[in-house]
């Protein structure tokens, strides 16, 4: 596990890199309540953003629009713009299942499927049609199996145990697998170690870091720690706003807001 911040340089180069998506000026309401107030950021590939932030401050109501989740929830308005690779995602060319299969979601707590650990990570590949053949489904399910780490506690009992059967970390490693299933390019992760134990976040959170090599990664953390040690960047919220966002050696040692700085201290939230 990294026990030093990421290296400014190279965050540097990642942003030297196209953005994945660009938010710009992003506001939504629940009705009457402003719930997102004039947000914009950037993802670039290959990084960690980390979401921080007192709770209800819109760090998930954020999260959920990158892949369209408020569509058909009800009195929600949105304003602004959402690009990915260049395209407003919420244009009329733009078919949102489509959309939403370029995004895997990891919940805070985990909830795989109550069906075997194999047909947890089947699922998503065969409802889209992206193998071919017994075979090539055993190969998928075992490389995603590995990629989180999974692979060598599971693979004697693919068939015979219930993804709900698992602890509540390989529960967690198995929703990452069933997510990485569909061939992401992002991932978005709402507190993922937020109902586990230490030992099971550290194994997380080296994952996430490793798959950051091939997907950007979204991740909303109440833990400073954790963003400290995994994110390339940290964004914070407050009320709705997005006050401050930079590299994470940078927020953490000299964040430009008096708010960022009592939050990340600990003196609030």
């Amino acid at each position: 596990m990294l026990d030093t911040l990421p290296n400014l340089s190279a965050v540097a180069a990642t942003q030297n890199r196209p953005p994945v998506l660009q938010v710009d000026h992003l506001n939504l309401w629940y009705g009457d309540a402003h719930a997102l107030k004039d947000v914009s950021f950037d993802i670039y590939p290959s990084e960690i953003l980390a979401f921080i932030g007192p709770s209800g401050c819109g760090k998930t109501t954020a999260l959920k629009c990158l892949n369209r989740m408020h569509d058909g929830t009800r009195d929600v308005r949105i304003e602004g713009c959402i690009r990915m690779d260049g395209e407003d995602i919420y244009g009329p060319d733009i078919d949102p299942p489509l959309h939403r299969r370029r995004f895997g979601w990891v919940a805070q707590k985990p909830n795989p499927f109550a069906r075997s650990i194999y047909e947890n990570v089947a699922y998503g590949p065969r409802l889209h049609g992206l193998v071919n053949g017994r075979a090539e489904m055993d190969a998928h399910v075992e490389t995603c199996l590995r990629r989180a780490g999974l692979w060598d506690e599971v693979k004697d009992r693919l068939y015979k145990m219930s993804g709900d059967a698992l602890s509540g970390g390989q529960q967690q490693r198995l929703c990452i697998a069933r997510a990485l299933s569909v061939n992401p390019e992002v991932l978005l992760m709402d507190e993922p170690t937020g109902s586990i134990d230490p030992v099971a976040t550290a194994l997380i959170e080296e994952l996430m870091l490793d798959l950051s090599r091939d997907h950007s990664i979204v991740v909303i953390t109440h833990s400073m720690m954790e963003a400290k040690r995994i994110a390339d960047r940290v964004a914070y919220f407050h009320c709705g706003e997005l006050l401050e966002i930079g590299p994470t050696e940078q927020m953490f040692n000299a964040a430009q807001t008096d708010k960022a700085r009592r939050f990340i201290a600990g003196q609030f939230g």
